[in-house]
């Protein structure tokens, strides 16, 4: 689970130190210590220091507060995209907005969705970051997924790419996930656009051909190995991989060139 230093939290949240320092010494949050004993947040904990800071400046009282804070810490997950979270005060109630739903803090009950912002002091918690960085945000919470749920992390997957179409990394996991699963057209698909949008990656060129090859379209494989192997000579994988194509498509002399260079590579050193 990733942590955060002091300076992310000033950056994040647009606190000032001393806003942050007296909100730890209130206990709102109880951060970890890490080298030279500075403050480490979780993910929970800046929602809380914000929650804290904004609600208090929304004039709720400071009893409803604490209580909606210690029910908001048990129902907030691990890790989220901060941009997809927002805060409000609506009345005396602490209500939190998590894309198209909406529930209230100090139970966690769920309330009926609706159009626009509360009427009554809406807060943000943060911020909405900007494409890039909500891109990234996405695409690690699909490597959290991947585990446990494949179908959700494919959904964060295309999340980034819906921020920023050149993330690179984003398109590679999907196109892979896609594979995986026997989406074969769709992977491709990916990985065809990805090309499109950040050009001729090893790592990207390589997944196509193994997928190509999949798809008995051994020449077209053949060629996207090629072309990883001019942006990377020493992609080790790639060479073994072409090794046994060429293999296959009756070209041995291509095949014992690039299988030596193959062994070449990952042959231990003495």
């Amino acid at each position: 689970m990733h942590q955060y230093g002091v300076r992310e939290v000033e950056r994040l949240l647009h606190l000032p130190r001393s806003t942050i320092k007296s909100l730890v010494n209130a206990g709102f949050v109880s951060p970890a210590r890490g080298p030279r004993k500075s403050y480490l947040f979780s993910f929970r904990d800046l929602i809380v220091l914000r929650t804290a800071q904004a609600l208090a400046a929304a004039n709720v009282p400071p009893r409803r507060i604490t209580k909606s804070l210690k029910e908001l810490r048990r129902h907030l997950p691990d890790a989220m995209p901060l941009s997809g979270l927002s805060i409000g005060a609506v009345g005396d109630r602490v209500v939190v907005s998590e894309g198209a739903s909406r529930w209230q803090a100090e139970s966690g009950q769920y309330l009926l969705a609706f159009d626009g912002d509360p009427d009554d002091g809406s807060l943000s918690v943060i911020e909405r970051a900007g494409a890039e960085a909500g891109a990234e945000q996405w695409f690690e919470r699909g490597c959290e997924l991947e585990r446990a749920d494949a179908k959700a992390a494919r959904e964060a997957y295309e999340r980034a790419l819906e921020a920023d179409a050149k993330h690179l990394r984003a398109h590679i996991n999907l196109g892979r996930l896609l594979h995986e699963t026997g989406r074969l057209a769709d992977a491709e698909r990916v990985y065809r656009e990805a090309i499109a949008a950040c050009g001729n990656d090893p790592l990207l060129l390589y997944n196509l051909g193994v997928l190509l090859e999949d798809l008995d379209r051994r020449n077209e494989a053949m060629e996207a190995y090629e072309r990883a192997l001019h942006r990377d000579p020493r992609f080790a994988d790639c060479l073994y991989n072409l090794g046994l194509l060429c293999k296959t498509l009756g070209k041995p002399r291509q095949a014992i060139r690039h299988m030596a260079q193959y062994r070449k590579l990952v042959k231990p050193r003495t």
